[in-house]
């Protein structure tokens, strides 16, 4: 089982869209590197999904319900089935991310504009709470 954090503009989708349609198919995502993260991810990863925006926070957590396929808009790009989970006992902030040390060298900080990014599980543990 392996841990990720997908940013979404609340705006656009937000965390409340994907608990009210209980399921979703995560597109939109054209970064190669964000890309590669997206088709690694297998049914039962666990993920944390993270505001954008002027929100700039983790929000809540979802769970990888098929495997990665083909974007039917666009083959050249894939899509995952996701399902949503809970909402954060509390918004985690970036503020908060960025002056935790497990952190220092994660994706999350060092490349701001990545849209898929992989997490250990101790970052998926800070993140969730647990």
């Amino acid at each position: 089982m392996a841990d990720f954090l997908l940013k979404t503009e609340p705006g656009a989708y937000s965390f409340e869209d994907l608990t009210r349609a209980k399921t979703a198919v995560w597109d939109g995502v054209a970064n190669p590197v964000a890309l590669k993260h997206l088709a690694a991810m297998k049914p039962k990863d666990r993920l944390v999904i993270y505001h954008t925006g002027s929100v700039k926070a983790a929000v809540g957590l979802a769970t990888v319900v098929g495997d990665p396929r083909p974007d039917s808009k666009d083959p050249k790009l894939t899509v995952v089935e996701i399902e949503a989970g809970k909402p954060l006992p509390r918004p985690v902030t970036l503020e908060e991310i960025k002056k935790n040390e497990l952190f220092g060298d994660s994706p999350l900080v060092r490349i701001g504009r990545l849209s898929v990014v992989p997490l250990t599980a101790a970052q998926y543990r800070f993140l969730a709470g647990k």
